[in-house]
């Protein structure tokens, strides 16, 4: 099967905390703090989730991305593309980061070289 991201994805575990989803003309959703979300792949374009929360499509939220291979934080919007169940678990998402700058390229193509060099 032909692969059609345009970046590719790269496996990564870190916990992604939302507090608030917001929409256009939509008043925000809060959500419980409680809520546990696993990260489980990242490229420029986007990121993958878990949670055993429902949360709507089309929304955003604030993210805040700590690499474990730079002591860079990225902060970015991001929104929720789709959401698939996954058994009695919860749900995986699928998102996009919105007008994240290309400064932070450097922090993928870094956390990928050090990914590739784990893998050899």
């Amino acid at each position: 099967m032909e692969e059609k991201r345009r970046y590719e994805r790269l496996p990564i575990k870190l916990k992604l905390e939302v507090s608030n989803l917001f929409k256009q003309d939509t008043p925000p959703i809060h959500v419980d703090e409680d809520t546990e979300i696993e990260v489980f792949d990242i490229s420029k374009a986007g990121i993958g989730f878990m949670s055993d929360v429902e949360l709507p499509i089309g929304y955003y939220f604030n993210a805040t991305l700590e690499f474990e291979t730079t002591d860079e934080i990225i902060l970015s919007v991001v929104k929720i593309l789709y959401r698939a169940p996954i058994s009695s678990a919860g749900f995986r998402y699928g998102c996009e980061f919105v007008g994240l700058p290309s400064m932070y390229d450097h922090i993928f193509e870094e956390y990928g070289d050090s990914v590739h060099e784990h893998e050899n």
